[in-house]
């Protein structure tokens, strides 16, 4: 497993673990970050992430992407 931040633009992935304190997992799994589910890193722009999930466009900073395990 590795953070999603590390994850090369353009390669599908599957979400294995969303981590961190209780209210940070809730979030991060309302917006689509499931386990199972298959994320697409779009871009990367000044050190945050313009993430696909379920056809969604989402935009995320390091330390968040840092907490969703692929």
């Amino acid at each position: 497993m590795m953070p999603l931040s590390m994850v090369k633009p353009g390669i599908p992935v599957i979400i294995k673990k969303v981590v961190g304190k209780d209210k940070i997992r809730n979030h991060l799994m309302n917006l689509g970050f499931v386990e199972g589910g298959i994320v697409t890193i779009i871009t990367e722009l000044n050190g945050n992430l313009l993430i696909k999930v379920k056809e969604v466009r989402i935009a995320l900073d390091k330390t968040m992407a840092n907490r969703v395990m692929v």
